[in-house]
């Protein structure tokens, strides 16, 4: 995922390729079932064409492993997700949780979020974005590779359709407040918890095991739900 730096015209990136270990289980689950799941987009993505059908659409920004995605496709099939993210072995272990759990709803970006975002999502064409534990980048040096910052909120906000929602998390509480500042700062979006308001975990947002462990160890979460509202 990369975002623009305004202040030089240059793409930041805001992921590293990290070389992690891919599985066999993985890597023969990307062999096997890219074809079924996998997209490589060339110009604007039909949806209706992707899935064979008219249905609400979600973006998940950096899936990880894609638990929290495999369990919200599981929960409602009446909705389709597309996934995206960099990290091989979180895109190995969803594909192969996907055709395990033959699930149809869910399609797989392989790449840079932002680049994706901006040149094969249709404007208006979301239900929904969710952005669930980016990388908080911690060091004050490193701030400026944060994914959230105004210019790819404003391009989010494009992407919903009026009614449509973006909703954040993170474990990092000056992230929190940052996003809380730059999502305030965007006028086609309306936080629903209140101005200046985190909002609570909706019971639709899984928890991952990492979640879980962080809450044992004391550690904040903080939700933000942001609606589109032209």
């Amino acid at each position: 995922m990369s975002t623009d730096d305004t202040s030089s015209g240059l793409a930041i990136r805001s992921f590293v390729r990290r070389a992690g270990r891919l599985t066999d289980a993985q890597a023969n689950a990307v062999m096997q079932h890219w074809r079924t799941f996998g997209l490589s987009p060339d110009g604007l993505l039909d949806f209706d064409a992707v899935f064979g059908r008219r249905a609400p659409r979600f973006l998940e920004i950096g899936f990880g492993m894609g638990d929290a995605l495999l369990e919200l496709a599981a929960a409602n099939p009446g909705h389709d997700y597309v996934g995206v993210e960099v990290h091989e072995p979180g895109i190995g272990r969803l594909l192969r949780g996907l055709s395990d759990q033959q699930l149809n709803n869910v399609r797989v970006i392989r790449g840079d979020a932002a680049d994706i975002v901006r040149k094969h999502i249709a404007d208006a064409s979301l239900a929904g974005v969710l952005v669930f534990f980016p990388d908080p980048w911690p060091k004050k040096r490193h701030h400026k590779r944060r994914l959230i910052q105004s210019g790819f909120t404003q391009l989010l906000a494009d992407k919903l359709e009026c009614g449509g929602q973006l909703h954040l998390a993170t474990d990092w509480d000056d992230y929190a407040c940052q996003m809380l500042s730059v999502l305030g700062a965007q006028p086609q979006l309306c936080n629903l918890a209140g101005n200046g308001c985190f909002a609570r975990r909706p019971d639709s947002r899984p928890m991952t095991k990492f979640e879980i462990r962080g809450v044992r160890l004391g550690h904040g979460v903080w939700d933000l739900l942001f609606e589109r509202a032209d």
